[in-house]
């Protein structure tokens, strides 16, 4: 006897305007926090490496912000 085991694939939903623009951004700060997280990692003057510091912070912040808020959009 022959078994098989099928898998369901998820259908894509489809995003809202404003869950596809979230999802936009959530991309472009993805992509600004491997940009930083590039430079920071790079750099060797003490004051860019603070600064590099309070950005890779706050543009982890917003990413965190933003995934939290896409995931309320999905739920509701």
């Amino acid at each position: 006897m022959k078994t098989g085991f099928f898998i369901k694939r998820r259908q894509p939903a489809v995003l809202s305007p404003e869950n596809q623009e979230l999802r936009a951004e959530i991309d472009r700060t993805r992509s600004r926090l491997d940009s930083v997280r590039n430079h920071f990692e790079q750099e060797v003057d003490p004051t860019l490496i603070d600064c590099y510091i309070y950005e890779l912070n706050a543009t982890q912040l917003r990413y965190q912000f933003l995934l939290r808020r896409f995931k309320h959009l999905e739920e509701a």
